[in-house]
């Protein structure tokens, strides 16, 4: 299964991906938990700091069969690799570096699904020519949802998460834009996440 396959697959029925960011290890499982009630089937553990690689390992550890578990905020091959290391089955990253996707398509034989960050044409033309077919559009909320049908014209192929400022208000229209899913901080004491996945009218699922 290549890239665009394995993020479509899983964002089929609910186009969600919960984003767990600076939380320790219990909290990051707790609301991993909560998303995986929710159907949430991709969980991305950010790796701003040396903690991240132990809530991304406890996430790993906890997630049910047929649920992922990736790491966010990478931003060198080096960080890719620890994230493997860690069980990271795919990685997220804030912008565009041509060796981190070069490691994602082919790291020594082990293949990872990888979104590299984009927020320009020129950056969605670079990811392509690199081989990704998915993207991470980032900030959404001020890409705004007609950045994402604008995008689709000139690179029909390419696939984009809306990521950053993603809310209950806004999610259905960046999905009705084009986007393939959002992605959407969970932290404890937030409704963030919950308010978005109920909010998604059934024909949003349809990826």
């Amino acid at each position: 299964m290549n890239h665009e396959d394995f993020f479509r697959t899983q964002l089929a029925e609910l186009p969600v991906i919960a984003i767990l960011r600076g939380l320790t290890p219990g909290d990051a499982v707790s609301q991993a938990g909560a998303a995986w009630d929710r159907g949430v089937r991709l969980v991305e553990v950010t790796l701003q700091d040396e903690g991240g690689y132990a809530a991304l390992a406890a996430v790993v550890a906890a997630a049910p069969e047929g649920y992922f578990v990736g790491a966010g905020t990478v931003t060198s091959v080096d960080q890719l690799r620890r994230a493997r290391e860690h069980g990271a089955r795919f990685g997220i990253a804030p912008g565009l570096d041509a060796e981190t996707v070069a490691g994602a398509l082919d790291g020594e034989g082990e293949d990872t699904p990888f979104l590299p960050g984009v927020a320009t044409a020129s950056e969605v033309q670079t990811a392509q020519r690199l081989g990704a077919r998915m993207v991470k559009a980032f900030p959404a909320s001020l890409l705004t949802p007609q950045w994402f049908t604008a995008m689709a014209a000139p690179f029909p192929r390419m696939g984009f998460i809306a990521t950053g400022g993603v809310s209950a208000d806004n999610a259905g229209d960046f999905l009705a834009a084009g986007a393939v899913g959002v992605a959407v901080s969970a932290t404890p004491g937030s409704e963030r996440l919950a308010r978005v996945c109920e909010a998604l009218p059934s024909g949003a699922r349809r990826h």
